[in-house]
């Protein structure tokens, strides 16, 4: 039997990797401290797990509409009205099985053979990998911590050529944290007048923001953007629903709609209907008391982990103000993020994510989306790995 030849492209995933050796040595009795995945240490909020409940109790575990139930959808319309004054209408919107899942329908759906898409670097290690698998070609516009990980108008507008097709934003951004100002993205939407680039601009986490900042929308900041905009969204990490799976995008090309939907409907169908019911009294705002509690202990944590890392000699790191990462700047000490994070895991028992995965030589991803007991400890292992072997 032969693996089809698209597979040779599409390379696995460093942070399930690395997730699922330090859960395989674990089991193996090593004491390992892991950092490397994206996902809350909170349960899911209560509210929602009992919405799950009545859902299956009413009977609610029938096919839906591929794109997701009307309740479902109106939900999000007005969530999106709500936080950023957007207007949808129920043809704009597709639920699907997870940010990933959205993502990848709007590659398949997108691309054709040779068209670009602009992706800042560090990016989520998913976004070249589902570009190459559907022909497309990342072009990467490499940022520092000199701009808090962030593209510039100037680096954009040299960025784009006749094949680019789609800008690629992450707002806040996995990795980094950094998150694009009103200003910023109107400086960015200014720069894509008169082109036909769509900006796909995945807000996964636009609901932990640290230092009392505003979260600003890409949609939100022209017409011009709303219209070439395609948001995608999701529950997974301000709602610790990571395994309901469930995640969203919004457009008002409803062309693009339709074709997500006809592609959708030929590989999963709808989601998982309990989700779609239980999802709605978080998209209302039902569990927002316990989003705030989260996100406010995610920002203790952050603090306590970047003074930390600060203090180790030959280490540093940018405050982010989104998100629950610390992109750990190791330059100092090496350039080979690679071995740095393989030797960590092997003599101390720590899995961080080194940040070649993120396409950003010489830095490691470190989620702090666990117990600040952990965290401390973990750092205190950095910090003696680096002192003894640099």
């Amino acid at each position: 039997m032969k693996i089809a030849k698209r597979m040779e492209n599409l390379s696995p995933s460093v942070t399930m990797a690395i997730t699922a050796l330090g859960r395989e040595l674990k089991a193996q009795g090593r004491d390992i401290l892991s950092f490397s995945a994206g996902e809350p240490d909170f349960d899911t909020p209560d509210i929602v797990k009992q919405a799950a409940i009545d859902a299956i109790k009413a009977g609610h575990t029938k096919y839906t509409a591929v794109e997701g139930i009307k309740e479902t959808k109106q939900a999000i319309i007005t969530k999106l009205k709500t936080d950023h004054g957007l207007n949808y209408e129920l043809n704009h919107i597709v639920i699907s099985n997870g940010a990933k899942h959205s993502l990848f329908n709007l590659f398949q759906v997108l691309l054709e053979d040779g068209d670009e898409v602009i992706i800042p670097a560090p990016y989520w290690v998913t976004y070249p990998e589902q570009v190459k698998y559907s022909d497309g070609v990342p072009v990467f516009i490499d940022t520092d911590d000199s701009t808090n990980f962030k593209i510039t108008p100037e680096q954009l507008k040299a960025a784009i050529t006749p094949k680019t097709k789609i800008l690629l934003l992450n707002t806040p951004s996995n990795p980094t944290g950094s998150i694009y100002s009103k200003d910023e993205l109107i400086a960015i939407g200014k720069v894509l007048e008169g082109t036909d680039i769509l900006v796909l601009s995945d807000e996964m986490y636009e609901k932990i923001i640290y230092d009392g900042e505003k979260f600003t929308a890409a949609a939100q900041v022209s017409d011009d953007m709303f219209q070439r905009t395609v948001t995608i969204n999701g529950l997974s990490k301000a709602v610790a629903m990571t395994g309901w799976r469930f995640g969203y995008i919004a457009t008002p090309n409803v062309a693009l709609v339709k074709a997500m939907i006809n592609l959708q409907g030929q590989v999963t169908s709808n989601i998982n209907s309990i989700t779609q019911h239980a999802s709605i009294l978080a998209l209302e705002g039902k569990a927002d008391d316990s989003i705030e509690m989260m996100r406010i202990e995610f920002e203790k944590r952050r603090n306590v982990a970047l003074e930390q890392f600060n203090a180790i000699k030959g280490l540093s790191c940018v405050k982010p103000h989104g998100a629950f990462y610390l992109f750990v700047n190791i330059k100092e000490v090496t350039n080979d993020s690679m071995k740095f994070c393989s030797d960590l895991l092997e003599k101390e028992g720590v899995a961080v994510v080194p940040g070649l995965a993120f396409g950003t030589e010489g830095y490691f991803r470190f989620s702090f989306a666990t117990d600040l007991a952990s965290i401390q400890q973990g750092i205190a292992r950095i910090k003696r790995f680096v002192e003894n072997n640099y």
